[in-house]
């Protein structure tokens, strides 16, 4: 079984996000935050989490990339738990036992868009508003093997 966890190329996360998550954490989709927007609302760093951002599962920050790892079953469970009890704390959700099923699709969404990468396979998500809601569109890029030549430097003692 496969998720995905937050990755950092760079600092840059630090400021075009509003919270970012931290590099490591379980991450999701998230487009669900955005379901009530309008183009109005989506502006500054709310737009860059909008358009870019993915969902971590532990911060409930957002990342630019993430890459795909394996996750035991038990992991899998704890966080479908901690997305239940965020949907009760911050949309309204009656109780955990309501939330746990679409927390449970939530992350069956994003397990089965990862489930046939490659580990170490880096995700971007782009999201833009259409007429029936948010629209998400991914893109993967495969990890690529390097030699030893590339990073060691050869030379003499003499």
């Amino acid at each position: 079984m496969k998720l995905a966890r937050t990755i950092r190329l760079d600092l840059s996360d630090e400021n075009v996000f509003e919270q970012p998550a931290e590099a490591g954490e379980w991450a999701i989709s998230g487009g669900f935050e955005f379901s009530n927007s309008d183009e109005s609302e989506l502006t500054g760093k709310t737009r860059q989490a909008f358009a870019n951002g993915w969902l971590s599962l532990n911060s409930f920050g957002r990342a630019t990339f993430v890459a795909i790892t394996p996750i035991t079953e038990t992991e899998f469970d704890d966080l479908t738990n901690q997305l239940a009890d965020h949907f009760v704390a911050h949309y309204g959700a009656p109780s955990r036992e309501a939330a746990w099923p679409v927390a449970r699709e939530e992350l069956e969404h994003m397990r089965s868009m990862c489930e046939d990468h490659t580990d170490n396979t880096i995700a971007m998500v782009s999201r833009s508003l259409t007429d029936t809601g948010v629209h998400e569109s991914y893109r993967f890029t495969e990890p690529q093997g390097a030699s030893l030549e590339a990073f060691a430097v050869h030379g003499s003692v003499d």
